[in-house]
């Protein structure tokens, strides 16, 4: 059971009592993220994230860290498109110490000029660290050829020229805009009280006052055709990305999506892994991976493939992709993917953090949290027609876009985006 409360300035608590846990896991989520973003000022999401961390008018970096850790806790966080939350793992009776520090850090960051300076040379290194790892950067060549000139088409850590340039002043402003109770969701599971966390937030909250949420840039496709785009590098295997446009966070079909994703590439009986890898030993590593925003979503191809078998793994990946859109699910497959799904669905919700987080992601999106029967129900729904309208849908050849990262010379790029056309 799931329950809500919400203070007069627009903060949200959202709370799940699992009373046989030993720990509680909080989130402090805020409705920003990269896609909230525009070139000039690319990564200031991430970076306000990490200087957060470096200290508050009451804990100091070092302190925030001994604190929880010293009892028994993790301390993370995380910057997504459309998201940062700071969060914590803790046994339950520590909790509202773990609280108290995690709103500090939201609400009263110290935001040094000399803490500025050492998180920007760390980001720009972290920034150097995955341009320098094919299987990393080449999700970010895919990125720039599903939305080109769109905040979700560039790097979530920024650029160097973008980071390199982010003043005090600026990420003050954007803390301002955007670190406000109306845009704050409080996600809580574990061995907890609902009311005592709502009497602490209003204590801890109470001179905090709203504003008006600021909205992203929408998404607007117009992709005719197929897009490539190929980086040379002398590796000693090439990394390619496929993506096609695929569906919003809340459409009717994504647990369509999330089916075809199992059936396609979740795990080791999916049919590329056993096609690519099994059977014709064409890559080592292969999978799919939906993604959802608010407005937009892709579906993504992702291998690491032989030097001299790029032509002859993609050749084989387009084969699986069109077969799905031509030829019904055999019943026995639906059925071990819908059990697959389901399963995974339940065993990550026995975790307080695991299950801190689906909640609390449910929250900030779509203002409601849905409960697993809910979701159960409607993973039961979809049908083996469904999985073919969808996948026709989706899977068609001018939606595609594939990036590379490889030695492959320009007759060999010439050949491979033919394959595409």
């Amino acid at each position: 059971m799931y329950e809500k409360s919400a203070l007069a300035n627009g903060l949200r608590l959202v709370t799940h009592k699992m009373p046989q846990r030993n720990s509680a896991s909080v989130g402090i989520w805020l409705g920003v993220g990269g896609r909230y973003e525009h070139k000039a000022n690319k990564g200031i999401a991430h970076v306000l994230e990490h200087l957060c961390f470096k200290g508050t008018k009451k804990y100091s970096a070092r302190s925030i860290k001994e604190t929880i850790e010293g009892l028994g806790g993790s301390l993370n966080g995380f910057t997504s498109e459309e998201f940062t939350c700071y969060l914590t793992k803790i046994i339950s009776k520590h909790l509202m110490l773990a609280l108290d520090i995690l709103s500090d850090m939201v609400l009263e960051p110290l935001l040094a000029n000399a803490d500025l300076k050492k998180e920007k040379s760390v980001i720009l290194e972290e920034i150097k660290m995955y341009r320098d790892l094919p299987q990393a950067y080449v999700n970010e060549l895919l990125d720039e050829l599903l939305w080109p000139g769109h905040p979700l088409g560039m790097n979530l850590a920024g650029t160097l020229d973008s980071v390199s340039g982010l003043k005090q002043s600026r990420i003050a402003d954007f803390k301002r805009q955007f670190y406000h109770p109306a845009n704050i969701v409080v996600s809580v599971c574990g061995n907890i009280e609902h009311q005592r966390l709502l009497d602490e937030l209003s204590r801890l909250f109470s001179k905090a006052r709203a504003k008006a949420n600021t909205n992203f840039k929408k998404v607007q496709i117009n992709q005719a055709k197929p897009r490539s785009r190929f980086f040379y590098k002398d590796t000693q295997q090439s990394h390619l990305a496929m993506g096609y446009h695929s569906y919003r966070r809340e459409h009717p079909d994504r647990h369509t999506v999330g089916l075809l994703h199992i059936i396609l590439g979740a795990n080791m009986s999916s049919r590329l892994f056993s096609e690519i890898r099994d059977k014709k030993g064409l890559a080592y590593e292969i999978g799919t991976q939906p993604r959802y925003f608010n407005d937009s979503g892709a579906f993504f191809v992702h291998a690491g493939v032989d030097n001299h078998k790029v032509f002859t793994a993609i050749s084989a990946i387009l084969k699986e992709m069109r077969r799905i859109t031509k030829s019904p699910v055999a019943k026995n497959e639906f059925a071990r993917a819908k059990e697959y799904y389901t399963g995974q669905l339940l065993m990550s919700l026995e975790d307080t953090l695991d299950h801190m987080l689906w909640m609390g992601e449910q929250e900030t999106a779509l203002r409601k949290i849905k409960s697993a029967d809910e979701i159960l129900k409607e993973i039961n729904k979809v049908t083996i027609d469904d999985l073919l309208r969808v996948a026709g849908d989706i899977f068609k050849g001018r939606s595609l876009s594939l990036a590379i990262i490889g030695p492959q010379k320009e007759k060999e790029q010439a050949e491979i985006a033919r394959l595409l056309e």
